[in-house]
């Protein structure tokens, strides 16, 4: 007989109160937001320096005109066009601003479109971040590889190429950082800090508990990491679970728990109001949510069966609808994505010590060919409503194992639907 964990609220009362309390807190910041944001959309113009993250070219006629995406230097992140056709992307510009009433507070909140003027052109500062990238991309010829490389080590900007192929390949949550990444990261720091730090635990200070030295440790070179790559959104709320996980698993409270990851969805949203228009960051929390969903049905099965087979398949299953009520690009070669999720685990930190030692090369013919696959696709986007019953469905599953089971077979036969269509329908890139 083993004794339960104690959950996190005793009672479902004490739960609601305080998500209740949690949800009046993010309605006074969203008011302090949009004070800000009525101060923005109101002046006439506006100056701020900016890092270009990303830009292409656009034609209208017989014009050309670049579109820009940049990070201002207060963490604001926008796009605007420019007619200047030199190469800008990685360039520093100092902009004068033309904010008007067309931009919404919620368009605000994440990402928006604002009129601008590019006063200065200057490169990137010296970073230490601009120095890792020049040194990854060093060790590729491929223009692609090289940003192929950098999005998964600091999260850098997918150029519109790369970014249309990993859409098709069903691959997009192993190019943006997230709870995957994090996890492996997790694993590959605190494994190395245990390996150095048990024979000195054991010879000097057998007393001390290593989850406490070394998972604090690893908190805070994950958090650095985190602050470092410039806090992507999905990576924000792996970060906040992975240290309130800890936490917990240090007090012995039950760690799979819906009430724990709605406390820290609830928690996050209060701090950083912006993931509320996130797509990155609710795609993240629900592919934790089927996790959870499928562990709490699964969790007494056979853990190699759960890692090899029911956690990557039933999660790309589960996860299709939602996807593809935003995201309508449809391709056979998506099915590829359970398999390259599981092959993604042991190639990640193998190629960050491939690229530390300059070896960062060796899988560049491998991922030509990969990225080189026949990439045609159809469009197929799930309605608002669909989406909304499946969403419903999804929490009712929670409580009742029978509404699960429907859940996951609407799911199988949604995807049944979706990949074979392509095999019929003429196919468009």
């Amino acid at each position: 007989m083993s004794l339960e964990r104690p959950k996190l609220f005793e009672t479902r009362k004490s739960f609601f109160l305080f998500i209740g309390f949690l949800f009046l807190l993010l309605l006074s910041r969203l008011w302090f937001e949009y004070r800000v944001y009525q101060d923005f959309v109101s002046k006439p113009f506006y100056y701020l320096h900016a890092n270009v993250l990303s830009a292409y070219t656009k034609h209208k006629g017989r014009h050309s005109y670049q579109v820009l995406k940049l990070r201002g230097d207060g963490g604001m992140v926008f796009y605007t066009t420019t007619h200047k056709l030199q190469e800008l992307s990685g360039r520093y510009l100092r902009l004068q601003l033309f904010p008007n009433q067309s931009i919404s507070f919620w368009g605000f909140l994440g990402t928006f479109y604002v009129k601008s003027r590019i006063k200065e052109i200057a490169d990137s500062p010296n970073t230490l971040k601009q120095t890792l990238y020049e040194k990854v991309a060093s060790q590729h010829e491929d223009p692609m590889l090289q940003a192929f490389y950098n999005a998964i080590f600091f999260a850098a900007s997918v150029p519109k190429e790369l970014r249309e192929k990993i859409s098709i390949l069903g691959v997009s949550h192993l190019v943006a950082l997230s709870g995957f990444h994090l996890g492996i990261l997790w694993g590959l720091v605190y494994g190395l800090l245990l390996f150095l730090y048990r024979p000195l635990q054991q010879r000097y200070f057998p007393y001390r508990f290593s989850l406490i030295d070394m998972g604090l440790l690893t908190v805070l070179i994950l958090g650095l990491y985190v602050w470092f790559v410039d806090a992507p959104p999905s990576l924000v709320r792996s970060y906040a679970m992975l240290l309130t996980g800890w936490s917990m698993l240090l007090m012995g409270i039950e760690l799979l728990s819906f009430t724990f990851l709605a406390t820290v969805i609830a928690l996050l949203l209060v701090f950083f109001p912006s993931l509320l228009v996130s797509w990155g960051f609710w795609f993240s929390v629900a592919g934790v949510f089927y996790i959870f969903l499928l562990l709490h049905y699964t969790k007494q099965w056979n853990k190699w069966v759960l890692t090899l087979l029911v956690i990557p398949v039933g999660i790309f299953l589960l996860m299709l609808p939602v996807v593809h009520a935003v995201f309508p690009v449809t391709s056979t070669y998506q099915l590829l994505s359970p398999l390259l999720s599981l092959l993604f685990v042991p190639f990640y930190p193998l190629v960050m010590l491939l690229h530390l030692v300059g070896m960062g090369d060796i899988f560049d013919r491998g991922l030509q060919w990969l990225f080189s696959l026949p990439h045609s696709s159809v469009e197929h986007i799930l309605s608002v409503w669909m989406l909304g019953i499946y969403m419903v469905l999804s929490v009712a599953a929670v409580f009742y194992k029978k509404l699960f089971y429907i859940l996951f077979g609407l799911s199988v036969v949604y995807s049944i639907y979706l990949f074979a269509e392509p095999l019929y329908r003429p196919m468009t890139m």
